[in-house]
């Protein structure tokens, strides 16, 4: 006889937990901290950044450390895995199984990101007290092989730096960008130094009766997507932005910490077609704010590499504190303040 559906979840969940918390705390991690920010790594599930934090408040960063078994073989049928933090893809997205032939069955398939990249575990090549240096596996889905360095900067206590190279590892030539993908809370404001209207595309939300598109604000030389408060009554906002930037970072606001992220600016040429140098992903529940995402995306030039060539790109990111109000003219007015120390370009 088939056990009651309420009857088998009951007894169901208990196990899930505990599987859950076994999963979180099989993952290793590596903490870099020099008492004015503390960031966290793991060389398991994509050699990913978990956490980055000021000293004694909460990480900036949206994370699932119990989302799946961290230990669990990678193969090409291998789903994703929602761990969230920050980790590293290649673009374009629409041809991220078109160069395998691992799994003929995902062919041209936009998802799921790259299981070797993401969810393998890395080999740490040198670990110090103010960085680590991660080594991906071969991938054979998009032929190359990455390796991250996290590292803390001297002169900048409040930074962390995210340099990552990319080799193709196969006998002819490959032709990708590096992706960083950084997760933040769904009520993260992020405002990014935009010249014009032209430079601002807007991607179509999911098919879901229940979402409206985002709405966002172009004044002063800075985008930014319009926040609307918790609460029930309000829309579910999805959708996703591509924007050409006019300088070389990027800023979010959340929970009395600023992550300014800073990279070098590239002309749309360089960029590939299909994405933007910035993209921001946005999904917002009013009504439960907690299960939203914002998504922080940097691209770096499109690149053909020859067998054996590298391609590298970085980030170099920088927390600091405010106390000011959740309104666009304090934040933009805090940025300003801070843009000729921090070297914010189109302020």
């Amino acid at each position: 006889m088939p056990i009651p559906r309420k009857t088998a979840l009951a007894l169901a969940l208990p196990c899930a937990l505990m599987a859950a918390a076994h999963a979180a705390s099989d993952i290793p991690v590596h903490t870099l901290d020099n008492g004015s920010v503390r960031a966290t790594v793991t060389d398991a599930i994509g050699g990913r950044l978990l956490s980055f934090g000021l000293a004694g408040q909460p990480n900036f960063l949206k994370v699932d450390t119990r989302a799946g078994d961290p230990g669990a073989p990678v193969d090409a049928s291998t789903d994703n895995v929602g761990y969230l933090g920050h980790e590293i893809w290649v673009g374009p997205q629409k041809e991220w199984w078109s160069h395998q032939d691992v799994n003929p069955a995902r062919a041209g398939a936009p998802w799921p990101p790259d299981p070797w990249l993401s969810l393998a575990r890395y080999k740490v090549e040198d670990k110090r007290a103010d960085a680590i240096t991660l080594a991906s596996p071969a991938s054979p889905v998009n032929g190359l092989q990455l390796v991250k360095r996290y590292s803390l900067v001297a002169g900048k206590p409040h930074s962390l730096r995210l340099d990552v190279d990319a080799a193709n590892i196969r006998t002819s030539q490959v032709a990708w960008d590096i992706w960083f993908n950084t997760r933040a809370h769904a009520d993260t404001r992020v405002y990014v130094p935009v010249a014009r209207r032209e430079d601002v595309r807007q991607q179509a939300i999911e098919p879901k009766p229940d979402m409206v598109p985002l709405t966002w604000t172009l004044a002063d030389g800075l985008f930014s997507l319009d926040a609307y408060p918790a609460g029930k009554g309000q829309p579910h906002r999805n959708g996703k932005m591509l924007l050409q930037p006019a300088g070389g970072w990027m800023a979010g606001f959340h929970d009395g910490q600023v992550l300014v992220i800073q990279f070098a600016h590239q002309p749309r040429a360089a960029i590939h077609p299909d994405q933007g140098q910035i993209e921001l992903y946005n999904d917002w529940q009013p009504d439960a704010p907690d299960k939203g995402l914002m998504e922080m995306e940097v691209h770096a030039p499109y690149v053909r590499l020859a067998p054996g060539r590298h391609m590298q790109a970085s980030e170099l990111w920088t927390l600091l504190p405010y106390d000011g109000p959740d309104t666009r003219a304090a934040q933009v007015a805090f940025l300003r303040t801070n843009a000729k120390a921090l070297g914010l370009e189109g302020l």
